[in-house]
């Protein structure tokens, strides 16, 4: 199977799940009018603060082209480190109602499947007008963060702005260089003070990490696989791990989140919260536990089990994935809510923050740009864009098409699995099981990273448990994969 016939299984799949892979001709026509956002083109823009000398950067995957955050430190006036992170100004491109925003509200989100990925918005905004480009001036709804130990956050928490990206930088160069297994990265080397600032932020992303650890904040390891192509022809799913400059960035849009959740709060506007409940299956997580020598209490606590993970992790680090992924399929889904000024939230579960909002992806999420139409009309002083009504129709409906499209993109990776398993039928392989309903018992293999459904000796096991299976059945366009329990 090539490339081409996976696309197609990709965009059977979105079909299927009520997302539309194509953008309508309407949104098309809309993306190739667009001119680049300046004060002259867009009124709006008119008065943002001038903030493009600051060593602004971007960290992301070797291959994004969709940059939604850059990230600087500075120094405040009595010496105190913050944070700024800017995001990119999407609203100022696609018009509440438009063709563009039309397909963005079905969707709700970017399809990332193993065939490709399904953009949000065309392409025209999200790797280009909209995108945070290296060496480009561009419009930014600008976050500060106080680093931890600060006596008080900084005075203005949200503002826009105009910022210039000094250095399109990837995950991976990054980290090997702060881990000390690479030199600075070029692009580093060649912008006087980015080696400091990097560094100062590093410093800070971790402060920050450990902040949120001592009020319970998980420390999991999960493992996802990659697509790998050979002149068009998939050949493999290799694992996508983790780094210090991803942890780093995900430590600045955690905190980023939690500033306009609150900002919004203090303005007297609603808004979309992001929340993970305490796990329904704790039950097992506590069984979990008790068969590796460890005790939790009978009442969910964040605290208690990250010190059970740390504890894991350093006891058995080869097997810290592993448990990981099955706490990670245990602790459940997330989801949106709307959410009144000064009301009682539930919070993050796994993140231990109450506070919490999507605002850091706007060109990838419909939440994000939702949000940031809450953000501008408060710092406009104008009344919220949205009635409780309708934002808790859209918390309803982006928590749907977010469940949608993890299963396109389970599904298709399924299939790329079963692409590469077609060969291997009759082989045994150690797995894990990951899922266990009324619609099946599902099982995790590493090697390759792929899930199939257990169609025999199923009885008794349970998710976390460790079982050894027989691949018995592929079908690469269902994206079926079937394996019976072994000894």
């Amino acid at each position: 199977m090539d490339g081409n016939e996976l696309l197609a299984i990709a965009r059977q799949a979105m079909q299927d799940r009520g997302l539309q892979a194509d953008f309508p001709d309407a949104a098309r026509r809309e993306a190739e009018a667009l001119v680049e956002p300046t004060a002259a083109t867009n009124p709006a823009l008119g008065g943002l603060r001038d903030l493009r000398d600051l060593l602004w950067c971007s960290i992301d995957n070797d291959d994004s082209r969709d940059l939604d955050q850059l990230t600087v430190v500075q120094q405040d006036a009595g010496g105190a480190a913050r944070v700024l992170v800017a995001i990119a100004d999407v609203d100022a491109l696609v018009s509440a109602g438009g063709a563009i925003d039309a397909h963005a509200r079905i969707n709700t989100t970017s399809v990332y499947t193993a065939a490709g990925v399904f953009p949000m918005l065309p392409l025209r905004l999200s790797t280009d007008l909209s995108s945070l480009n290296e060496n480009e001036d561009r419009a930014a709804i600008v976050i500060e963060i106080a680093a931890p130990g600060t006596d008080a956050p900084p005075a203005t928490a949200v503002y826009r702005a105009w910022v210039r990206n000094r250095a399109q930088l990837t995950y991976d160069g990054v980290a090997a260089w702060l881990d000390g297994k690479a030199p600075a990265p070029p692009k580093v080397a060649a912008v006087p003070g980015l080696e400091a600032q990097l560094r100062e932020q590093d410093r800070i992303g971790q402060a920050l990490q450990d902040a949120r650890r001592q009020l319970g904040a998980l420390s999991l390891k999960t493992t996802e696989s990659r697509p790998v192509f050979l002149d068009g022809v998939l050949s493999d799913l290799r694992a996508d791990v983790g780094n210090r400059a991803k942890d780093m960035i995900a430590n600045f849009m955690i905190a980023a989140n939690g500033v306009s959740a609150r900002y919004l709060d203090g303005q007297g506007s609603p808004s979309l919260r992001r929340l993970l409940r305490a796990p329904e299956r704790w039950d097992k997580i506590v069984q979990i536990a008790a068969e590796l020598g460890e005790r939790l209490p009978a009442t969910p606590t964040a605290l208690a089990l990250d010190a059970f993970l740390a504890k894991r992790r350093d006891a058995a680090p080869d097997k810290f994935a592993e448990l990981s992924l099955a706490i990670v399929k245990l602790l459940g889904s997330g989801e949106y809510t709307m959410t009144r000024p000064g009301q009682a939230v539930v919070g993050h579960f796994g993140l231990a923050v109450n506070d919490y909002t999507h605002s850091t992806a706007p060109n990838r999420r419909y939440p994000d740009l939702i949000t940031h139409r809450l953000l501008k009309a408060a710092l406009a002083g104008a009344p919220p864009p949205f009635s409780d009504a309708e934002l808790t129709e859209l918390a309803a409906h982006c928590t749907l098409q977010e469940d949608n499209t993890a299963k396109v993109e389970r599904q298709v990776r399924k299939s790329a699995a079963a692409v590469l398993l077609g060969a291997r039928i009759g082989q045994s392989f150690d797995g894990i099981v990951t899922g266990v309903s009324g619609k099946g018992t599902w099982v995790r293999i590493a090697h390759p990273i792929a899930e199939g459904r257990i169609v025999q000796g199923l009885d008794g096991l349970d998710v976390a448990d460790r079982v050894r299976v027989q691949l018995v059945a592929v079908d690469a366009k269902r994206g079926f994969i079937d394996f019976k329990r072994v000894n």
